[in-house]
């Protein structure tokens, strides 16, 4: 999607939404949102990044996405994108092919609710190339696999599809969320996942984590 056609659609997106709220067909936040797994707490957090190997990043030599097998199989005929798309939306409703036909999704990263699962990408929060530099070259592809389809700790969560891609592969030196109120969530949920995993962190990533843990 070029760059006007970007702007051109949040723009429309930020109108139409502002319409809809007058009108009180679009709620701020709905009461009945599902979530990503909670991260730990912003003192575990704290703990948590501080004990990160700090070095570096490494070089995306190598690299590509199908070596982190993602939307594997999780249930009957329920791959990892339909499931979260099901945990993080209200009212989801899905067909025989377990895809979403129906249901209202609150993005929290930007703040706009969606009601076709067209307009959502999940996002790993710790990205598959971020990983990859940060020590996930070295693990085997079942191991990567377990870190692109991970539904039991905060590294998957759906949202707004373009804002997913401006995110990209950024660390968090780079992007945070520009819903402000959902920052600390979202450092608690990167730390969470590089220290479960054994990521490192490098020196602007960490003092960017610093900074948004210290105001939790």
């Amino acid at each position: 999607m070029s760059v006007g056609k970007v702007y051109a659609r949040r723009a429309a997106v930020l109108a139409s939404t502002a319409a809809l709220t007058l009108t009180g067909l679009v709620t701020i936040a709905p009461s009945a949102q599902a979530a990503m797994p909670t991260p730990v707490s912003a003192a575990t957090a704290r703990t948590y990044l501080a004990s990160l190997t700090v070095k570096a990043e490494g070089s995306l030599t190598g690299y590509n996405r199908d070596l982190f097998p993602h939307w594997i199989t999780q249930s009957g005929a329920c791959n990892t994108r339909e499931t979260v798309l099901k945990r993080d939306g209200s009212g989801v409703v899905t067909d025989s092919s377990c895809a979403s036909v129906s249901g209202s999704w609150y993005s929290q990263y930007d703040g706009a609710t969606w009601t076709a699962a067209s307009d959502l990408d999940i996002d790993h929060v710790v990205a598959l190339a971020e990983a990859w530099r940060s020590g996930a070259n070295s693990w085997s592809t079942s191991q990567r696999q377990a870190f692109a389809n991970d539904l039991s700790r905060p590294q998957l969560i759906a949202v707004t599809d373009n804002v997913n891609q401006a995110k990209s592969d950024l660390d968090p030196a780079e992007w945070l969320p520009s819903r402000t109120a959902y920052r600390c969530t979202y450092a608690r949920a990167w730390v969470h996942v590089k220290h479960h995993y054994g990521l490192s962190v490098d020196s602007a990533e960490k003092s960017a984590l610093q900074s948004v843990l210290n105001g939790c």
